[in-house]
């Protein structure tokens, strides 16, 4: 994918997202939240393999946008294989698959933010499978709401960032490496108090012994804004992936209008933060015991 349609793509799919971000700016609602279900973990036909990043926030504005069901993802020709037909007039989601390219080869390549590696970019339409005919998905059996919350309360555990419980505000402090949240009790329902926990132990994998983000934004600045966006777009992942619902916070009004101006004036923030995302959404797997990232 060179030059004009690197961009093109860039620009195609931020534009997806803002117009999912402003069609839902009457309950602040993002293509991150999610109901928990298997739309909010996109699967593709073939490999089997979750998609990453921002094929994932790509996957999930067009199931937002079309109510899908399920999180089964595949290109014509993979649902070809599988013995299933497009149905004719359907529209096809853009993902993007990146390969680092071998030294010496520099053709169809772009630097990484760093200018470290050269990566090629290709595009690829997929199709869900709400919008083929003569497939059936194998059923989900998912866990009891009490042990998916169970689940979420060890996932938090194990990675290891102090939290202090009291007040009536939910934040990471850096200079102390602390999470400070109200009580449970303070919470509407659980899957909000495990995304809000999840949330600010997401600022503190920015730490600098951690991965290293610029926490030092802040409000009204592009680089608050960038950070508020990737550490939604990773609570979004893992709720996702402990099969609990992410809903807005009561404080995203603030947040929409900056987030859909660093989304306006730069194509390339969204994949930045999706990155990013995906980045601190590894490292918080990272910390699990093995036999609990297996079963993930």
């Amino acid at each position: 994918m060179r030059g004009t349609d690197r961009t093109d793509v860039y620009t195609r799919i931020t534009n997806e997202i803002v117009a999912a971000i402003e069609a839902g700016t009457g309950e602040w609602r993002a293509p991150w939240h999610h109901d928990g279900s298997s739309i909010a973990r996109p699967i593709n036909l073939s490999s089997g393999r979750r998609y990453r990043g921002i094929n994932t926030v790509a996957l999930w504005v067009a199931a937002m946008n079309s109510d899908y069901a399920d999180g089964l993802w595949g290109t014509y020709r993979q649902w070809d294989a599988a013995g299933a037909q497009v149905r004719k007039g359907e529209r096809a989601t853009t993902v993007v698959f990146w390969k680092q390219v071998e030294r010496g080869n520099d053709s169809a390549s772009d630097d990484d933010e760093g200018g470290h590696r050269k990566m090629f970019a290709r595009a690829f339409s997929v199709f869900n499978v709400a919008q083929v005919d003569g497939y059936e998905s194998a059923p989900v059996v998912g866990l009891s709401q009490e042990q998916r919350h169970a689940d979420a309360e060890t996932f938090i555990g194990n990675l290891g960032v102090a939290t202090v419980f009291g007040g009536s505000e939910a934040y990471y402090r850096p200079s102390s490496d602390v999470v400070h949240m109200p009580p449970f009790d303070r919470f509407r329902e659980a899957a909000s108090f495990y995304g809000v926990w999840l949330h600010e132990n997401g600022h503190a994998s920015g730490a600098k012994h951690r991965l290293d983000r610029d926490l030092s934004g802040r409000f009204g600045s592009a680089s608050y804004a960038a950070e508020e966006c990737c550490v939604e777009i990773l609570s979004g992942l893992i709720l996702a992936d402990l099969g609990i619902a992410h809903h807005p916070r009561p404080d995203h009004a603030a947040y929409i209008a900056s987030w859909l101006k660093v989304l306006k004036e730069d194509p390339r923030a969204i994949f930045t933060a999706a990155s990013k995302a995906q980045q601190a959404a590894d490292w918080m797997w990272a910390q699990q015991p093995a036999e609990v990232a297996r079963a993930a």
